[in-house]
């Protein structure tokens, strides 16, 4: 098969997994399934989180500049973007999250654990764990709108590429998050076990180590969104972002090895959900 192709079924078939973006009919028969198709579609995660992003983008970029002007504007522009994410993607990660964290929270070995996990009920744990990274995710998206309002307003300041738009910082936070807390996610993949069981795991098709050829190809991916962001975000702001990302990745890795001894498919969901909060904040605190 052409290489393209391959590239381009790969892609859909992880959009069809991680969104609720509709692939069907021809298109659907197209793409087809199989799980080493599926295996090969992890390396394309980052580009289905350039679309969550771009989308989220969107809505904060319109919301917030058909609002009034008000310290509560970006409040709500974040509100209405995260609400496009969760729509988009139905909730997919922060399920992740609730299960770990009810999991972990109630399991005092591993195995209690995964089975606490594997319950569709959402425990005290999980529902704090919820309602904490969305508070999280609204004041952070939040700050960067009201960032980018204050050195837009600033009087005498020079308009470089990140004052062009109102919520311009937010905007670019929102896509470069969604991406880069779905290629970290690739490196638990690559380096710790799979031990999410037989049946009705999510991650099943995952069980299998990404190859390096298919892990540096996500991670290019990121590359690229990040070398986009560049426009508007300095490089110390990337940097710092990141760096906090990467030092949630390891957190949550160690997590993962330390209580489960290996990851599973709502340890991949929370690792991509809390990389992406720690990515907002890097950045908040780089502006």
């Amino acid at each position: 098969m052409n290489p393209i192709a391959r590239l381009a079924r790969e892609f859909l078939l992880a959009l069809q997994f991680f969104t609720r973006v509709p692939v069907t009919g021809r298109l659907a028969n197209w793409v087809g399934f199989s799980p080493d198709l599926l295996r090969a579609s992890a390396a394309h995660f980052p580009l289905v989180g350039a679309l969550v992003g771009t989308a989220a983008a969107l809505v904060y970029g319109v919301v917030l500049a058909n609002l009034p002007d008000s310290p509560f504007a970006p409040l709500v522009a974040a509100a209405l973007s995260t609400i496009a994410t969760v729509l988009l993607t139905g909730a997919f990660h922060e399920d992740g999250l609730a299960d770990l964290v009810d999991g972990l929270g109630g399991g005092q070995n591993a195995a209690r654990a995964l089975e606490i996990m594997k319950d569709s009920r959402v425990g005290a744990f999980g529902a704090l764990a919820l309602v904490l990274a969305l508070l999280a995710k609204l004041a952070l998206l939040a700050l960067l709108g009201d960032v980018g309002l204050e050195t837009s307003d600033s009087p005498g300041s020079e308009a470089g590429v990140g004052e062009l738009f109102t919520g311009a910082y937010a905007c670019t936070a929102l896509l470069l998050g969604h991406v880069v807390s779905r290629a970290l996610p690739l490196l638990v993949i690559r380096f710790l076990p799979h031990i999410g069981g037989h049946g009705e795991s999510k991650s099943k098709p995952l069980a299998d180590r990404i190859s390096l050829p298919r892990l540096l190809l996500g991670l290019g991916w990121c590359g690229a969104a990040l070398a986009l962001g560049s426009l508007v975000l300095e490089p110390v702001n990337l940097l710092v972002a990141c760096a906090c990302a990467l030092l949630a990745l390891l957190y949550l890795a160690r997590l993962l090895q330390r209580r489960l001894h290996g990851f599973t498919g709502d340890g991949l969901g929370a690792t991509q959900q809390v990389c992406e909060i720690a990515f907002y904040l890097g950045l908040a605190v780089s502006l």
